[in-house]
């Protein structure tokens, strides 16, 4: 009887750790429409995981492993095959001909596939940048199928004071912010040099200044995107390495995570 208790035990075990891992979620980072090389090491850099420079998400990518994420990135263009089994895909600052030599563009092809995707209950979410950072035309085959469009555009930017040597971190704040989960809990976030957004059904605006869309969100399908004009997030500013301790990036990042990882 002991032995087969025991057993049970064992066995209870083992599907428990089964259960576990199949219940992690899998987020998987672009690198295939972000591409870039440090010119001085050769190496890829720019909102990656493993980069823990200010242009680094690696400390984003703390807070999706802290929710049991899984971490991955995608160095291929993305197709219905290598999006089998990803949870949440992650597209930020897509390349335009200043950061690689040969960038790969958006496709009608590529955007049908992850549409398809986020309608079988895929979450997306787009950090792209301003337009003069980033292309921003030829992307907007993909997300005009949730409704949503980037505008050519440059709003918010950091604007100098007298002492040109000094931040102006405030000239960046948004603190009029709406009652929403990602914002629970925050009263002032950075965000700087950023693409507006249009929306139209299903799209709804999230984030709006001066009646401008910042942020926004769409329900498609099964799936949810959630769309930045800025790669927002990353290693410089989303804690206070930097920024003055009023500003909230972390704690809105770590809601934005909890709202992804929830859906």
């Amino acid at each position: 009887m002991k032995s087969n208790t025991f057993k049970f035990l064992q066995l209870s075990l083992v599907l428990l750790t089964i259960s576990s891992v199949s219940a992690q979620k899998k987020v998987v980072l672009d690198n295939y429409y972000n591409n870039e090389t440090n010119a001085k090491t050769n190496q890829p850099f720019h909102y990656l995981w493993d980069d823990k420079a200010f242009s680094g998400f690696s400390e984003l990518g703390e807070i999706f492993t802290q929710q049991g994420a899984v971490l991955a990135s995608l160095k291929e263009k993305p197709t219905c095959k290598n999006l089998k089994g990803v949870d949440i895909y992650i597209i930020v600052d897509p390349d335009h001909e200043k950061d690689a030599k040969a960038p790969n563009f958006m496709d009608k092809k590529a955007a049908a596939a992850i549409a398809r995707w986020v309608k079988a209950g895929g979450v997306l979410l787009l950090l792209t940048n301003d337009s003069s950072n980033c292309e921003l035309a030829k992307f907007n085959l993909l997300p005009s199928k949730f409704g949503i469009t980037y505008n050519i555009d440059f709003n918010h930017p950091e604007l100098r004071g007298a002492d040109k040597k000094v931040r102006n971190f405030q000239s960046c704040a948004s603190e009029n912010l709406p009652n929403y989960s990602v914002f629970e809990g925050v009263n002032k976030i950075f965000i700087k040099e950023i693409a507006s957004i249009n929306c139209k059904k299903p799209a709804k605006p999230v984030l709006v200044e001066n009646g401008k869309t910042y942020m926004a969100e769409s329900t498609y399908g099964k799936g949810y995107v959630f769309a930045v004009g800025d790669p927002w997030l990353y290693n410089e500013y989303i804690d206070h390495a930097l920024l003055p301790a009023d500003f909230q990036n972390k704690q809105a990042a770590e809601n934005l995570v909890k709202l992804l990882m929830g859906k």
